[in-house]
């Protein structure tokens, strides 16, 4: 079923941007019986121009619970709103003007191998076909400049680093013009220096754009760096949502393990030589 709500602007200001409630999604195992169960009952919600960082090990529904905002994914369970829009069961044209309002940034930066940067990140504008060729040369250059990757529009894509990739990835995620970005963890994967590089950039982004963001993540520093509120997941549930600070006062082991193997893993990193 597809609910479209009709909202004046006052209400539409104030209402989540992006909402999950009670989502449930499993998928066949052919190790186990019964399947796996991903998501179990995930409700929360995104207010319009906030920053949600998602939290929690490796395997526990975060990348899963993007692709059903993205409607790439159908939940066994629940509802999907984006915009004061219910999601759930639309076609994938139905999605389509969803989707030039939520964009997402994958870790593997899904650049098109036979385009250069520049191309790339005109694409979605030569998409649209509302602008001509000197205004998407122009909006190209202000976008690298944005994400600090000046005069590397003619090279190719096998051409970068890992994390210049995702920063390209932002860019042309931002050429789009969307109401919301979606990044899947954006620092995994990179350097220790170049994560702090995506970090600084994104921080950066979300001063200069105000846009509504989820970010996919285990890395502690990003979100503390990042974060308005946000989602802890363990196994497949919601186990905190709220203000990063009240992280530190939960009574819950599994996150505080978490959290203490973060601050163990940067009083280390302090105390290797030459820092």
């Amino acid at each position: 079923m597809v609910l479209n709500l009709q909202t004046s602007d006052t209400s539409r200001a104030t209402q989540p941007f992006i909402e999950l409630l009670n989502v449930s999604k499993g998928f066949e195992d052919s190790s186990k019986q019964n399947g796996r169960q991903v998501l179990d009952r995930v409700s929360f919600q995104v207010a319009r121009g906030e920053t949600v960082v998602v939290l929690g090990r490796s395997g526990v529904g975060k990348s899963v619970m993007l692709k059903h905002i993205m409607g790439f994914l159908e939940p066994d369970a629940g509802r999907v709103f984006v915009d004061g829009q219910e999601i759930t069961g639309r076609s994938e044209e139905e999605m389509l003007p969803i989707r030039r309002k939520v964009t997402m940034v994958f870790q593997s930066g899904a650049l098109f191998d036979s385009l250069t940067v520049g191309e790339n990140i005109a694409f979605p504008l030569r998409e649209k076909r509302t602008f001509g060729e000197e205004e998407i040369e122009e909006r190209v250059s202000t976008l690298l400049e944005q994400v600090n990757l000046s005069d590397i529009a003619g090279r190719m894509p096998s051409d970068l680093s890992t994390g210049m990739k995702r920063a390209v990835a932002i860019a042309r995620a931002l050429a789009a013009e969307p109401e919301a970005i979606l990044y899947d963890e954006p620092t995994t994967m990179v350097d220790p220096l170049m994560a702090r590089t995506i970090g600084d950039l994104i921080l950066k982004l979300k001063q200069q754009t105000h846009l509504t963001a989820i970010v996919v993540t285990h890395d502690m520093k990003l979100a503390r760096k990042l974060a308005d509120r946000v989602v802890f997941l363990v196994e497949g549930k919601v186990a905190y949502f709220g203000p990063m600070e009240g992280l530190n006062n939960l009574d819950h082991e599994l996150i505080r393990e978490f959290i203490l193997l973060d601050e163990v893993s940067l009083l280390e990193s302090r105390r290797r030589p030459g820092r």
